[in-house]
């Protein structure tokens, strides 16, 4: 006969003590592993041309605003550490795993085995493959992951240890705003959940929101230029430019405040336009004149009101063709296949990166999975919800606060790019790929607390039989 727990209660609590050692053992090994096996295959790191333009302006100490000189500035600050790439990429794939490792340890505590599978999450190639990658959409995500996580963390220490770890993750969230100032719709959730993280409430999140959304807001140009000293470069004009273009694509009307030629307007109204990307309009054929001419220093327009007058019109004039401009690209930004990995800049003789015997595998597995259903935003925006819709019931548990509070502000910050998108790769939607395999195991910790916390609560969460 097998001895009933109840009966013996000191030798279970004993067996129970040790599988946790033992777990908690494998669990950093397994951790340690994933942070080495990412340094083996993406090592050095790999700068993109928009890091490279952030590292210049870093090492030049003079920053613009069309990328974060808040990631040239912490750059700027570890660079010598190690020198170039390396010291930003290793700075990520610490947080990463520091992240998955810390939620897999506060799983453990009431599942072995559900710490023990919550870091292969981090192996899911829509979110393995960008560790490597220097861009600021990865720091982004990487950042807002590690807030949410020391938040949950707070939640499992009395009230008095969480004083650290709260200031942590509220200037965590503050400064993936500086890294990502769109963000700044969706960090007061996050904000909200830091400030009280063992449950969540929407009423105290909507009184937070606004005053929280005002506060991030007003943060960007105080570091930006107040702090920093960077120079206008007027990145939200690209808004503006790419709105414009639109509008006139779906309107069969120039709505730029330009004279064009009848072969340009033609090409405006028809093959311009690519819901894929701006940049067509900027520096990509088959119209980068319109750009050429907007920045023309004889009679600049990109940057002054006479494009922020031309959109008003435009929006107020063709409200519809808007919509079915920003309808058309967030259907290609949600379902259609996209940028993933920059591989051309890869594809060269001399491109050591490229060739590296550790990197070939990822990339390989990036080229047979590109155009697959799992680097699609529009399906990790489906999971979010739902995945947050089952914590919805459970929001009153700590794991549940942490579920509700990441795919909610997963979904609002993909959402936002109806309004505020110009490009649709798939890395902008990495944070909302990182909040759903968070909060996948925190759904399942939560329906662990409130088992627990009800009579005849389960002891410890297993899986079935």
């Amino acid at each position: 006969m097998v001895a009933a727990p109840e009966l013996y209660p000191e030798w279970h609590s004993a067996r129970v003590t040790q599988t946790h050692g033992y777990a908690a053992f494998a669990l950093a090994l397994i951790v340690a592993s994933g942070f080495a096996l990412t340094v083996l295959v993406f090592y050095p790191g790999y700068i993109t041309v928009d890091a490279r333009y952030v590292y210049a302006e870093a090492r030049a100490w003079h920053f613009g605003d069309w990328q974060s000189p808040a990631m040239g500035l912490l750059w700027r600050l570890i660079d010598p550490l190690a020198p170039g790439a390396l010291s930003m990429f290793l700075l990520t794939a610490t947080l990463y795993w520091l992240s998955f490792g810390l939620l897999a340890f506060i799983a453990l505590r009431r599942s072995p085995w559900l710490g023990l599978l919550t870091p292969l999450l981090a192996f899911a190639p829509p979110a393995f493959v960008f560790t490597g990658m220097i861009w600021r959409d990865i720091q982004f995500a990487v950042i807002w992951l590690l807030a949410a996580v020391l938040a949950f963390a707070a939640a499992e220490f009395a009230a008095r240890f969480r004083l650290g770890l709260q200031p942590l993750a509220l200037g965590l969230v503050a400064y993936g705003v500086l890294l990502r100032p769109n963000a700044v719709i969706a960090a007061p959730l996050l904000a909200a959940y830091a400030v009280s993280p063992t449950r969540f409430t929407l009423k105290r999140t909507a009184l937070l929101y606004l005053p929280a959304a005002v506060i991030f807001a007003a943060l960007v140009p105080l570091v930006y230029y107040g702090l920093l000293g960077a120079q206008r470069q007027n990145p939200l004009h690209s808004i503006l430019v790419f709105d414009l273009g639109g509008i006139t694509h779906f309107s069969a009307e120039n709505q730029f405040p330009v004279q064009w030629s009848a072969e340009e307007t033609a090409l405006l109204k028809t093959t311009c336009y690519d819901p894929a990307r701006w940049d067509t309009f900027w520096h990509m054929p088959p119209c980068p004149f319109v750009m050429h001419r907007l920045e023309r220093p004889d009679d600049l327009i990109f940057g002054t009101l006479r494009v922020t007058h031309a959109w008003w019109d435009a929006l107020i004039t063709h409200p519809f063709a808007y919509l079915e401009h920003r309808a058309t690209f967030m259907w290609q930004f949600l379902a259609r296949s996209n940028l993933v990995l920059p591989v051309w800049d890869w594809s060269a003789a001399d491109s050591s990166y490229g060739h590296s015997p550790y990197f070939r595998p990822v990339l390989k597995l990036h080229d047979a999975l590109e155009h697959s259903l799992l680097f699609r935003p529009g399906i990790w925006l489906l999971a979010c919800v739902a995945i947050g819709a089952l914590a919805w019931p459970l929001r009153e548990t700590p794991s549940g606060a942490f579920a509700v509070a990441v795919t909610s502000c997963g979904a609002v910050y993909v959402m936002s790019f109806f309004v505020l998108g110009v490009a649709a790769d798939f890395r902008y939607a990495y944070w909302c790929v990182l909040a759903t395999l968070a909060a996948a195991p925190a759904v399942a910790l939560a329906r662990y607390e409130r088992g627990a916390g009800s009579p005849g609560g389960a002891q410890e969460l297993r899986p079935s039989a």
